[in-house]
Order: C-alpha cells, then structure tokens, then sequence
C-alpha cells in the first residue's frame, strides 16, 4: 500500500522534496448514538480502515489535491488565499476546512502543499471518512509545520469546529476524537461534556465486530441530523425552566420522566427521551463489557436501535432489514444501526462460529428485499490517527 501510493504521488506531483505518510482511522461507535452533542457518553472505537495522506510541503501557497478515490476529478487547485467553502471544491473542502480552522486558532500556514489521499472506508457509509480526512489533514499539518503545541485532543477539536463552522455539518466532537485518540484493542468511554474519557478493552472471546454496510448512501450536511439537534436543544430549554441542568446528559431516566411534561413539542419529548435513555443505556453497557457479560451489552445494543429507530427516528428501511435479520439469526449477540443514521451501517456481534452463517444469510435475504447488495466487513480495532514512519 504504502509502496503504491508513493508511486501515485510521484506520478501525479513529480519527484523531490520530503514525502511524509500518515494516517487516520475511521471508526464504529458500539453504543452512544446522538449523545455526543447532548453532553452524554459515547463508546466508539477507531478501525483499521481508513484514510492513507502523502504530503509535501510548497515553496509557494499553493494547495494542491488528489484522491486517488476519485481520480477522475484530477489534481484539485486551490490556495491558502482560498479558504472558502465552495460546492466546486468538492472533498477538498474537508482538508481545506481544517486549515481554514487552524488559521483562526493564530496558527499562520506559510507554505502550500501537495497532497494525495487514499481512502478505504466505504464513502457515505457512516463510518467517519469525512472526520478522518479532518484529522489526517490536522496531524499533516501540525507534523509539517512543526505545530508543537496541538495536541491529538487538539486535532480532534479542530476538525469537529472545521466541519461544524466551514462545512456547515453541525456534528458533535465523537468521530473525531475516536479517529484521533483510538487505541488498538479499545473502545473509547468519553463523556462528551467534559471530555474526561478511559480506554476500556473489548474483549470479545468467542465473538467479532461485524459491520454491514447498507449500501445506502447518506448526506448529512443540510439533513435532518441538524434538525435532530435543534430539537433536541428546543427540549433542554425548556427542561432548564425546571431544572438546574446543563446538557441532556445530565439527566438520569427518573429525573427525564417526572419532568418531561415541561417539553411541549410531542416530536422534541421523544428526541430527548432518547437522549438521556440513550445516554443511560451507554453507561450500563460499558459496566456490563466491564463485567464480561457480553449478552448484556449485546442486550443494550438492540435497545438503542429500537431507540434510534422510533423515538429519534433516524434509521431506514434498508437498516430496520438488517437488523430485523440479525436478530433472527443465532449467535448474533447484539446489532444496531450506527453512525448518524439515514442509511449508512450497522454494527454487530456476532459469535465466532456464526459469523459465514451471519454474512451468508443476510446477504441473500438483504438482496432479496431491498434490490442491491450489502457489504460486510469483519472489522478489527486500530490505533488512532499517526505518522508512518
């Protein structure tokens, strides 16, 4: 891999100057879904698949772009005198967002730079391509520029103020930080209010992550996830002229239901409703992998779908099929939608020995009622994001 995309970018940008590698995961939240902008907790972990960056730095301020993804767009031109948001800019936008996000931070970027990227999470697909581009644009930058002082928490934050104020997606800090602080083996416990996080090991025995990819693709950008989180913020509000709460999170299930009556909307009680469940549900999931009792956070996973799929109302069709089929299939430990919803994967356990019996049999039954394919992958858990050296 590294070998061929030296070569790429040999072939598209010329040969001379240093050529530094790096990389940033994606990742697979396992529980914790619309929690992260709700100052609850999430449980995410980093993934081996991700996003490949070769980088040179430019006499000049320059910028130039190249996925090798999409190479029929070619090399991609811009300039540090251009960060703007733009629908012509296309991808780039993402890396660019990040620059533009450490320039408001008072870090100056003298120098332009080629860049050449090489992607192996399925594109929409609700694994976090778009914050792990950010984060591998964020580590480019700071090792290239010699940015001592940012730390991989930093990045994190940069690439979620990036895409929240440059790309105008209003997500919270989860994709981010798990692309940027992933440790192999590990699931990230983070209460997104305070940032305060502990790596907590996934010691599966007898069983492995499985995603399935639904095929359908998902724009969030202008979508109703904006609308999820404004009614969301409509429910604090109104919660607060009763409590003395800071975020969503801060609520236990008790406390949500004697006070729910104070939210006036039907649609923004059921989206809070999820919140704080949501949220609760987190928690109790991690004491249980804590405890080796794996049924019970499997047990916890389908609950957050049913969750995510009536009172948040951010799955699908093609989604509830997979998940419907992974309920009925022995050895399937727990199974949920992932990501920010409106297509993209779900995540599930699945034994050992019922993995084959899991892809077979959804894959045909999937193609049989929805038209198209999904795609499976059996996944691993990866470090964060990293130079190569």
């Amino acid at each position: 891999m590294q070998k061929e995309l030296m070569e790429k970018f040999v072939e598209v940008y010329g040969e001379g100057g240093e050529i530094r590698e790096y990389f940033a995961p994606g990742r697979v939240n396992l529980i914790g879904e619309h929690t992260d902008y709700n100052g609850g907790h999430v449980f995410p972990c980093a993934l081996t698949l991700g996003t490949y960056g070769l980088a040179r730095k430019r006499d000049d301020r320059k910028l130039r772009f190249y996925s090798v993804n999409f190479s029929k767009l070619g090399v991609i031109e811009s300039s540090l005198d251009d960060l703007i948001p733009s629908d012509q800019a296309g991808w780039t936008n993402y890396p660019k967002g990040v620059m533009w996000a450490f320039e408001k931070r008072g870090i100056q970027l003298e120098h332009g730079v080629d860049f050449l990227i090489y992607g192996n999470i399925p594109n929409g697909s609700g694994l976090s391509s778009s914050a792990s581009l950010e984060v591998l644009t964020g580590l480019m930058l700071k090792d290239m520029f010699g940015v001592e002082e940012l730390s991989m928490q930093d990045l994190a934050l940069i690439g979620q103020y990036s895409e929240n104020n440059f790309n105008g997606m209003n997500c919270g800090i989860m994709d981010q930080f798990a692309s940027a602080m992933g440790k192999k083996d590990c699931a990230i416990f983070l209460d997104t209010s305070t940032l305060e996080f502990e790596y907590a090991p996934v010691q599966l025995k007898d069983a492995r992550i499985v995603i399935t990819n639904s095929k359908v693709k998902h724009s969030l950008v202008g979508s109703a996830y904006n609308d999820r989180r404004n009614e969301c913020e409509t429910a604090l509000e109104e919660l607060q002229k009763e409590l003395d709460i800071r975020t969503l999170g801060d609520l236990s299930e008790e406390e949500f239901e004697a006070h729910k009556s104070a939210i006036t909307s039907d649609i923004c009680r059921k989206r809070a409703k999820h919140a704080v469940y949501e949220n609760q549900r987190t928690i109790k999931a991690v004491n249980a992998l804590k405890a080796d009792n794996v049924e019970e956070f499997g047990k916890l996973m389908n609950a957050s779908h049913v969750s995510l799929r009536d009172d948040y109302e951010v799955s699908c069709e093609e989604i509830d099929i997979l998940v419907d089929l992974a309920w009925q299939i022995p050895g399937v430990i727990g199974s949920r939608i992932t990501g920010g919803g409106f297509g993209g994967c779900t995540v599930s356990i699945v034994k050992n020995d019922a993995v084959d019996h899991f892809i077979d049999t959804i894959g045909k039954q999937y193609k049989e009622k929805v038209g198209h394919e999904a795609e499976f992958y059996v996944v691993d858990i990866g470090d964060g994001a990293h130079v190569i050296a």
